[in-house]
C-alpha cells in the first residue's frame, strides 16, 4: 500500500507518496496534473524500487504559504526526507521534466538517470505557434483573465490531454475525469510565489551525462515534439522515442505503453551500475 509522508521545505509541506523499497525513482508531475497522474507507474515501479511521487507547491494535497522558492530545492527535500538523500532516477513530465533537468545540472551526483516526457526547459527559445493553436491559446488567456475556471479547465483538457490539433474529446473516461479534477484543484489554489530556478538549462543540455530517455506524444504541440527531439540529440547519453496516438500526457493516457518503457530504463540503469 502507498505511504503518504509530509515533507517540510521552506514554508511548504509537500505531500509525498511512496511505494516499495530500494533505489529511489522520483516522479515529477506536469503543470496540468498532480502526483495522481503517475498512479500506474508508481505502483509498477514500486515492485522493484522505491517509487516516490509528490505534489508540488500549488498542486494536490501540498500546502504552501506564498514565498519565492526553488522547485529543485523542494525536490531535494523530498529525496532527503523520503529516501535518505540517495541518488535517484528522476521521471518528469512537462514542467516536471524541466525541474529534473535543472536538478541534473545543479546536483549531478544525486541524479542516476532521467526519464523526460515532453519536457519544458529553462531558457528554451521563444515559440511561434501555428494560427490554429495561437487562437486556442488566446481563448485560454481570455478564460483566465475572466476568472472562468471551468472554461479554463475545459480548454486545458482540449490543448494538453486531447492535443491541440486533435479532435476535442478524443480522450474520455477516467483519464479525462482525473485531468479535470487535478486541474480544478490547481486552478483554485492560492498563489505560491515566484520561481528561484531561473538559470538557463537549454544551452547546457550537452553537459548532462546521466543516462536519459526522452518520450513525447505524436499529438502534442509541434514545438514540444521538436524540442524533445532536440534534447534527445543534444544530451550525450540520451535516446528518444515518440508515442503514437497520445498528446502531452502519455503516461496518463496510455500507461500500458509508457510504464514498460520506464521500467526497462530503470532496470538498464541498475544493470549499468547507475
Amino acid at each position: 500500500m502507498p505511504a503518504l509522508q509530509r515533507i517540510v521545505s521552506g514554508r511548504a509541506v509537500l505531500a509525498a507518496e511512496t511505494v516499495g523499497t530500494g533505489h529511489p525513482v522520483v516522479f515529477l508531475h506536469a503543470v496540468v496534473g498532480d502526483r495522481r497522474m503517475w498512479s500506474a507507474q508508481l505502483d509498477a515501479t514500486g515492485r522493484q524500487c522505491q517509487a516516490i511521487a509528490y505534489d508540488r507547491r500549488g498542486f494536490g494535497e501540498t500546502s504552501a504559504q506564498e514565498e519565492d522558492a526553488s522547485a529543485v530545492a523542494d525536490l531535494m527535500a523530498v529525496i532527503d526526507g523520503v529516501a535518505g538523500g540517495a541518488p535517484a532516477i528522476l521521471v518528469g513530465c512537462s514542467q516536471g521534466g524541466r525541474i529534473a533537468l535543472d536538478a541534473a545540472l545543479r546536483h549531478p551526483t544525486r541524479v542516476r538517470g532521467l526519464v523526460l516526457i515532453a519536457p519544458s526547459v529553462t531558457g528554451a527559445p521563444d515559440i511561434t505557434h501555428p494560427p490554429e493553436i495561437a487562437a486556442m491559446l488566446a481563448r485560454q488567456k481570455q478564460a483566465e483573465d475572466a476568472g472562468d475556471l471551468d472554461r479554463l479547465n475545459a480548454i486545458r483538457a482540449r490543448l494538453w490531454l486531447d492535443g491541440p490539433l486533435a479532435p476535442e474529446g478524443r480522450v474520455a473516461g477516467p483519464a479525462r475525469a482525473l485531468f479535470t479534477d487535478m486541474n480544478a484543484i490547481a486552478l483554485r489554489s492560492p498563489p505560491v510565489g515566484a520561481s528561484l530556478d531561473t538559470a538557463a538549462a537549454f544551452p547546457r543540455l550537452g553537459e548532462i551525462s546521466a543516462p536519459t530517455l526522452l518520450l513525447w506524444g505524436e499529438l502534442d504541440f509541434p514545438h514540444i515534439q521538436e524540442r524533445s527531439r532536440h534534447i534527445a540529440h543534444t544530451m550525450p547519453n540520451a535516446t528518444g522515442q515518440a508515442i503514437a496516438d497520445t498528446a502531452h500526457l502519455p503516461s496518463l493516457e496510455r500507461p500500458q505503453d509508457v510504464t514498460p518503457l520506464i521500467l526497462d530504463f530503470v532496470q538498464r540503469c541498475a544493470r549499468a551500475g547507475h
